[in-house]
């Protein structure tokens, strides 16, 4: 039998990025919230940097609820499912940001509007064949204002390339206007990726210090970086990594108005007999509670926002819930995966530990900003060399062909280049389509009996050529920083990943949508959703920070319209 709690006025589901995020100004308007969360509380404490228990033993998703439930993949609806080892995010109080990158990227302009913005340049058969991308039902204008609250909130370093249209070089040209600069200046440089921002400028590129959600020095009271070299999948031992754990979810504890649940297991969204919702159902440790609520916000994880709305099933919603126009699960894409490209120098480029979020981006291949019209495909990839290497990743360089993988010859090899190979991190433009999805697996599920999510896509003609694309001009630029030999490493799968979106898509069209513009259900009123999963196209960029802007909108537009949302 289930216990009944006391009714809340909203319950957020899931304290990681975006939920993390919007229970702040919930909170501020006087607005109960409570929070649930499958993980619990984690501090600087439980971060050893270590690289055996962090990026090996992947301590501590190895141990935790989103592990035992890994969704599967394949590659179309006629392919064998294969089912990867871990799955890539982790339950916390303040979720994946404990132990993410901390790239802290804005979309740009073109990314809200790909399909008018392509068709206008170059002709609506430009957009690729079988694609479902549509434009965002709003530009950046209307984001940057939330891009810049949450910037000064969490705690953002990096340098502005576009303040209230004077463009700065020293930051990213292509950017579109911000009304202030960031909070912090960018995270120190080295040697290393001077040498290879010298090499763009003598290309003809323009090089910038990418955005982090790290101190470059104290902010809010909060450690400045120690570049220690541990963020790659590890939290932060001193707090200069921000996330909500830190920064928004403690502020709205301190009005009162929010309660923290850990361990708390979500199974389903409870509705009326009208389809509207009542509040959800969790466990923990085998006790069944129900939390009554005016208002739920959904905000788990592209694979589980999905799969909680179609394992919630009523009535009023016979395939699920807010998909009564069978849009839940589609417009599924992800980041291309791997494809990075990896440079052998002849001299030590000294880059031991440093930071993933520690680096210099190039932007002139990424989205639109250059001449598609001589190619056969849109979009592009941000070019990003970083500072960051650990002694066991090190041992598993590759050879570039000039040793064996095994044995005395390789170990003299690696003894000899360990500090002279660097691989670049490219993040590339995705678009949905048609025969990518996510539905419920109809045979693997979790230890309490539930289907896991499961994943149906590949990658396309338009984001292999793009890869293809910007893995040349990666190329270009380790040879002109003077390496000796490169190798482009093989795209990966459309499995499991951190850079997942779709499945809950936002736009004006309740025929191809899931939830309206401001992310509520367009058959549910007072359900929300946050997260990767409303975004429409990806950019060149991770989704971290666009995910945060639009939790912080959403849950500003509920606290100024309760009343209509609640009736």
């Amino acid at each position: 039998m289930a216990t009944k709690l006391k009714p809340t006025d909203v319950v957020v589901i899931g304290l990681g990025a975006a939920g993390g995020v919007a229970v702040l100004p919930l909170a501020q308007a006087g607005i109960d919230v409570v929070g649930l969360e499958a993980g619990t509380w984690l501090t600087r404490r439980d971060f050893a940097p270590d690289e055996i228990r962090n990026n090996v033993r992947d301590w501590p998703m190895s141990v935790q609820k989103a592990q035992q439930e890994v969704p599967t993949h394949r590659v179309s609806a006629t392919a064998n499912t294969t089912r990867a080892g871990s799955h890539p995010m982790m339950n916390a109080v303040g979720g994946t940001t404990l132990h993410y990158w901390a790239q802290s990227w804005r979309l740009n302009p073109w990314d809200f509007k790909v399909v008018s913005e392509t068709t206008r340049r170059y002709g609506a058969s430009r957009v690729p064949k079988g694609s479902t991308a549509e434009d965002w039902p709003f530009g950046l204008e209307e984001l940057e204002g939330y891009y810049d609250k949450v910037e000064y909130e969490m705690g953002v370093s990096g340098q502005a390339g576009n303040l209230k249209g004077t463009i700065d070089p020293r930051g990213n040209i292509f950017e579109g206007p911000r009304a202030r600069p960031y909070p912090m200046p960018p995270l120190r440089s080295t040697g290393f990726i001077d040498l290879m921002a010298a090499a763009a400028r003598g290309l003809g590129w323009h090089p910038f210090a990418g955005p982090a959600s790290i101190n470059s020095r104290t902010y809010q009271g909060r450690s400045a970086c120690m570049y220690h070299g541990f963020c790659n999948k590890g939290g932060c031992h001193v707090d200069a990594k921000n996330g909500p754990h830190l920064t928004t979810i403690p502020r709205a504890q301190e009005t009162g108005r929010l309660k923290v649940v850990t361990r708390a297991h979500v199974t389903s969204i409870d509705t009326d007999n009208q389809g509207r919702v009542t509040g959800v159902t969790y466990v923990t440790d085998g006790e069944e509670f129900i939390q009554p609520a005016k208002v739920v916000l959904l905000s788990s994880y592209t694979y589980e926002n999905t799969r909680l709305l179609l394992l919630s099933k009523s009535k009023a919603f016979p395939n699920g819930l807010s998909n009564n126009h069978g849009q839940v699960g589609r417009h599924y894409f992800s980041h291309a995966q791997g494809a990075g490209v990896t440079a052998l120098f002849p001299f030590n480029i000294n880059a031991w530990y440093g930071l993933p979020a520690q680096g210099v981006a190039v932007d002139n291949f990424a989205d639109d900003n250059y001449d598609h019209g001589a190619l056969d495909y849109i979009g592009g990839g941000n070019l990003w060399v970083m500072s960051d290497r650990r002694p066991i990743a090190a041992a598993g360089m590759g050879t570039f062909g000039r040793t064996p993988t095994w044995g005395k010859e390789w170990k003299a090899f690696v003894m000899q280049n360990a500090d002279r190979t660097n691989t670049a991190y490219i993040q590339k433009t995705t678009l949905p389509y048609e025969g990518n999805f996510l539905d419920l697996d109809p045979t693997v599920k979790d230890p309490l009996g539930f289907p896991v999510c499961r994943i149906t896509a590949d990658y396309q003609d338009n984001e292999r050529k793009v890869t293809a694309h910007t893995q040349a001009r990666m190329i270009e630029w380790y040879e002109a920083a003077g390496a000796i030999a490169t190798q482009a490493n093989p795209l990966g799968t459309m499995g499991p990943t951190t850079h997942a979106y779709g499945g809950t898509r936002m736009g004006k069209n309740a025929e191809t949508n899931v939830v309206n513009e401001w992310g509520f259900s367009h058959e549910v009123p007072n359900l929300g959703v946050l997260g990767a999963s409303v975004m429409g196209t990806s950019g060149a960029r991770n989704p971290t920070l666009t995910v945060q802007a639009l939790a912080w909108r959403t849950a500003e537009y509920l606290a100024k319209n309760w009343k209509r949302v609640t009736v």
